[in-house]
């Protein structure tokens, strides 16, 4: 489906606004908290963008998105990435079949062919194999033997990520960071709801989870995205926002010039407003705020900042320089 129907985009954005109770009050029965997690979550899955889910061990990274995936009925596999995973065990590869007609090569797909991809610690795996998910993220195909295999839509790679374990891991790329549409960080849950995750977890299993959609649905949500209206200065902001974490530029702050390395291309602008226009949906409205812009602005750029070795000396982070970056671009009126 390419494009939809002004009576199928109203059923649609029907559709998403009445769910989104529907969707919290599914994932409640195995997540507590994190209702910031799951909203970027969903932002990015309606957008359909990939997502990098940072967060320490035990933090529910895995479940969260095995349920995301059952609530959508979509197609899940989980690769866990460890240092000798080679390409082939994620692509797939070929083997020589004996035939009626005789020896022919077949093509085994490999687990990528899902819809929803939960690559697992994917720092901990070398470059060439971290490189084998480039092309099915981008270009949502694999190519084996010298032939493409397409992958099935909607297509969806949510990787974690432990940040506090750096041995034996290798930092992903930066042009495979910036494939990635946020960068989602989960952190530890207050005290009441880690009582709560204990009670629940030590007592009955819980209820299954009740799929609310199907792989169409999903596709449908992509393609009303793209209609939501945002003003032309709401575009802008978003450019600037993204203009002003590059070094070196004109207008560009002094502190950037002095922490940064690198910043933000342009691809992190076009998940901004992408973002923007799925998170506003979410939310019941039909067209983009500041407030939709600027409650993304962090997991869009989070991966997408290099710091220099000065701020890394001086404890600056990359979201407290965020939090200065928003401060110093100018809000359209």
């Amino acid at each position: 489906m390419s494009t939809l129907s002004p009576e199928q985009e109203q059923m649609t954005a029907v559709q998403i606004r009445e769910s989104r109770q529907r969707i919290f009050e599914q994932l409640n029965k195995v997540i507590i908290g994190q209702q910031e997690v799951i909203e970027q979550l969903l932002v990015s899955l309606f957008a359909g963008g990939h997502c990098l889910i940072t967060g320490a061990p035990g933090l529910a990274k895995t479940l969260l998105v095995r349920s995301i995936s059952q609530i959508f009925h979509l197609k899940f596999q989980r690769i866990q990435f460890t240092p000798d995973l080679m390409p082939a065990d994620i692509t797939g590869t070929e083997i020589l079949d004996e035939t009626p007609e005789g020896r022919r090569m077949h093509f085994v797909k490999g687990p990528i062919f899902a819809n929803v991809i939960l690559a697992d610690e994917i720092n901990r795996t070398p470059p060439k194999t971290q490189a084998a998910l480039l092309e099915a993220m981008q270009e949502h195909q694999v190519t084996a033997g010298g032939r493409r295999y397409p992958l099935e839509e909607p297509f969806f790679v949510l990787a974690t990520q432990n940040p506090i374990e750096m041995e034996g891991t290798y930092p992903l790329p930066e042009a495979q960071l910036d494939r990635f549409m946020f960068n989602v960080h989960i952190d530890y849950l207050p005290e009441d709801d880690e009582v709560a995750v204990v009670q629940q977890t030590t007592s009955r299993a819980p209820s299954p989870i009740e799929p609310l959609f199907s792989g169409e649905d999903v596709i449908r949500f992509h393609h009303l995205v793209r209609t939501v209206p945002i003003a032309e200065s709401l575009v802008r902001y978003s450019v600037r926002l993204a203009d002003a974490t590059r070094p070196q530029r004109a207008g560009t702050p002094d502190f950037v010039n002095q922490f940064v390395s690198w910043g933000a291309g342009l691809r992190a602008a076009q998940n901004l407003v992408l973002g923007a226009k799925a998170r506003a949906i979410l939310n019941h409205r039909n067209h983009v705020t500041v407030d939709d812009i600027r409650a993304l602005i962090e997991p869009t750029f989070r991966h997408r900042v290099i710091l220099s070795y000065r701020a890394e000396a001086e404890g600056l982070t990359v979201p407290a320089l965020i939090s200065r970056i928003v401060e110093h671009v100018r809000v359209p009126d």
